[in-house]
């Protein structure tokens, strides 16, 4: 399976992206950054610059037909900075659009706010987030991994760097479930 991660040209959590990707890449499956600039990503460790990470596709360019799921990466500015640009709100709502299977940890969930997509859902976040994702509708839950259903698509949600080895091994199973 093709599965996109998408992340901003800087802000990321480099721990939420690297540890997905590579249990991703351990389980047989292609992950595909895709940002909405070409050239590389700007990891970061809380708000230490880290790594840099080359860009595979440009939101603008990519079709969420292409890919099998989508990862949201967290860390504070990243989901800020791609909630204000159109085309990633727009790739983003495409998956929930098309039944396909999202995950996201952390801060990510307010990209998925700007998306319009947790009304009715039930999910988690770092705890900053419930009020926002109260208010546009969702149920906001202190666990450290929470699969949805309730929608057009299978949403697994995470807290935290400390949910990271939880969080893969869901999202793995629950695109595996909805991939066929």
């Amino acid at each position: 399976m093709r599965i996109a991660f998408l992340s901003a040209p800087e802000g990321v959590e480099q721990v939420e992206l690297t540890e997905p990707w590579q249990a991703a890449k351990d389980a047989g499956h292609e992950p595909v950054l895709v940002s909405t600039q070409s050239g590389e990503i700007q990891g970061f460790n809380h708000l230490d610059k880290a790594d840099t990470f080359p860009v595979d596709e440009v939101v603008g360019e990519a079709s969420a037909d292409s890919f099998g799921g989508l990862v949201l990466p967290g860390g504070v500015a990243n989901p800020d900075f791609l909630r204000t640009d159109e085309k990633a709100v727009a790739f983003v709502k495409a998956f929930f659009d098309q039944g396909r299977p999202v995950a996201a940890i952390c801060h990510a969930p307010w990209t998925l706010v700007e998306a319009d997509v947790v009304r009715g859902r039930v999910l988690t976040s770092w705890p900053s987030l419930q009020t926002d994702l109260r208010n546009a509708g969702a149920t906001w839950v202190d666990e450290q991994v929470k699969v949805c259903d309730h929608g057009s698509n299978v949403l697994v949600t995470s807290r935290k760097p400390d949910d990271l080895k939880a969080f893969c091994e869901t999202y793995l199973a629950e695109f595996a479930k909805a991939g066929g």
